[in-house]
């Protein structure tokens, strides 16, 4: 029996190299059972359905996903985000176009989960590593499902109906295929995450010493995002609040286990001067992408003025206010003190979050031991060409430790996060929250022990900042706000501009004119258009012509 080589027009070719084995068919002369036949060609198959995993944080044209959200804006305005909030995106110009990709990760998944069979391993049952490597090969069909639904959820936060596809297609299949309900394929999601989670091990080190690979854990925390988001707004037209208990159910099952900690921020290696680099050590990591040495995105985004720096992705005011005084009160520009010394006091003393320390670079503080300029005719300021329009640079996630020197390179490890325990808690935080109407931010009982606040206060107080005492609508801004600084930068605040609907809110984006004497002005940098029908992606044209069945999404 051979493997068909399967041409689909809806998947897009798979270029990556651990993709390879794909493939197998006559023309290379390997049976099925051939390619199944070995641990290092298994291998190599479950790490090309990894290989379709984000390695970033959303980057079009060189710009983060978050310079499309309110929370940063691209300096080069040549870049393709600029297409997203200028409204010259469609169906026939596509950014942030993954359903090729997505597509093809899926297939590679079916693929895997129909033709991978024990019996064909078992010629090498004399192998002195026969028993080890057996009980990791066990695991890959529950790690490919994993990641299959992962690639789901990818999709439909952005299509909202799509093809759902459990088995490899003929092409006469495929173009024929029509799309899925939202709510089926959260349904499938979420029943592939509680099959699977029981199998997966809590944690991967743990088994026979394999890490960065899918656990317990990642599987229950994208069963909890999942149903946080079909419970938002976006997907949730009629308010139906026993969605909101369900996303609350599905986060605290992960809280309850206690395999997660919050380190306080001082302590969390996410924060390191490494970028991030170090999260692997962290507490909180649920499940992250590694990617090999680089040094692309200090490349990107450090500072003009630094060697080899492009600006790139920089912070906006917008998100800068969101930053409360280090008391907990709500930075005011009519607070004469807040606008007097907006990050330091006349002590040198912080006055903010101290996730805004490690977060942005701002007018007067230090990114690789040199002081930052941005005030105009600044260093590192305007009207310097590619100079921040905003006033800030980016600082999470920037390696420190890397050089851009042609005389002295250093290119360091990056890894990106996919799901952390911070986003869980917060995901509960909300789910219970709007459970209870948004009126009852105390609300426990016996199956939910832990309320809203004081979910929502554990991450405020891992990051030094006191208690939230509001309620109703204002802990409710209150909860959000939290949500965007504490998950700054690491692809959040873009879906949940949307899931909330809330994009006709986020159109104006501020800066700060900065003068060498230290006063500082807040201004308008940027107005965005926004039309409803961006709450959804549209569906490539190309996929269209090929198959006319999948329609559009509306407005487009």
């Amino acid at each position: 029996m051979r493997i068909n080589k399967i041409f689909l027009s809806i998947f897009a070719s798979c270029s990556l190299t651990a993709c390879s084995y794909l493939d197998f068919d006559e023309s290379v002369g390997q049976t099925k059972e051939e390619v199944y036949s070995t641990f290092d060609n298994i291998r190599q198959l479950v790490t090309g359905v990894y290989s379709f995993l984000p390695q970033d944080f959303g980057v079009m044209g060189n710009a983060l996903r978050e310079s499309a959200s309110d929370n940063a804006l691209y300096v080069w305005n040549t870049s393709a985000v600029y297409k997203i909030y200028e409204d010259k995106w469609s169906p026939s110009i596509t950014i942030d176009d993954v359903w090729g990709t997505m597509y093809t990760g899926i297939q590679a998944a079916n693929s895997y989960l129909e033709n991978y069979n024990e019996e064909y391993l078992e010629l090498l049952s004399l192998n002195a590593d026969y028993k080890e490597q057996i009980e990791k090969f066990r695991m890959y069909p529950f790690e490919v499902r994993a990641l299959r639904a992962f690639y789901y959820f990818e999709l439909i936060k952005r299509y909202g109906d799509v093809p759902l596809v459990t088995k490899t297609l003929q092409l006469d299949e495929v173009n024929s295929l029509k799309r899925t309900p939202y709510t089926e394929v959260v349904d499938f999601i979420v029943r592939e995450c509680d099959e699977i989670a029981p199998q997966l091990p809590i944690r991967q080190n743990d088994f026979y010493l394999e890490t960065g690979r899918v656990t317990r854990g990642m599987a229950m925390a994208l069963k909890a995002r999942t149903l946080l988001y079909a419970a938002s707004p976006l997907h949730n037209a009629s308010g139906n609040r026993e969605l909101w208990k369900k996303a609350a159910e599905a986060a605290y099952d992960l809280i309850e286990t206690g395999w997660y900690s919050l380190p306080n921020i001082d302590n969390d290696p996410i924060y390191d001067v490494n970028g991030g680099n170090e999260i692997l050590k962290s507490s909180q990591l649920i499940f992250e992408r590694r990617n090999g040495d680089s040094d692309s995105f200090e490349r990107l985004n450090l500072p003009i003025g630094f060697e080899g720096g492009n600006s790139g992705n920089v912070p906006t005011q917008n998100l800068v206010d969101a930053y409360e005084m280090a008391s907990g009160e709500p930075f005011s520009w009519d607070n004469p003190e807040h606008v007097k010394f907006p990050y330091e006091d006349e002590n040198g003393n912080k006055t903010r979050d101290p996730r805004f320390y490690k977060t942005i670079v701002y007018n007067g503080s230090k990114l690789m031991n040199t002081v930052v300029e941005t005030f105009e005719g600044g260093k590192n300021g305007l009207p310097l060409v590619g100079a921040t329009p905003t006033g800030y640079y980016l600082r999470k996630y920037i390696n420190e430790t890397v050089s851009l020197s042609p005389e002295n390179p250093i290119s360091k490890p990056h890894h990106y996060i996919l799901f952390r325990y911070a986003e869980i808690l917060l995901n509960y935080a909300e789910a219970m929250h709007e459970w209870q109407g948004g009126n009852n931010p105390d609300y426990t009982d016996n199956e939910f022990p832990l309320s809203a606040r004081a979910t929502l206060n554990m991450v405020r107080n891992a990051a030094n900042m006191p208690d939230i005492t509001e309620s109703g609508s204002a802990f409710t801004e209150r909860l959000r706000n939290e949500r965007r600084i504490e998950l700054a930068f690491e692809d959040h605040r873009y879906w949940d501009i949307r899931r909330w609907k809330m994009g006709e809110k986020v159109q104006d984006i501020y800066g700060v004119k900065i003068t060498k004497s230290g006063t500082y002005t807040k201004v308008n940098v940027q107005k965005r258009i926004w039309d409803d029908k961006m709450y959804l992606y549209p569906i490539s044209q190309q996929e269209i012509y090929k198959n006319p069945q999948l329609g559009q999404n509306e407005g487009w």
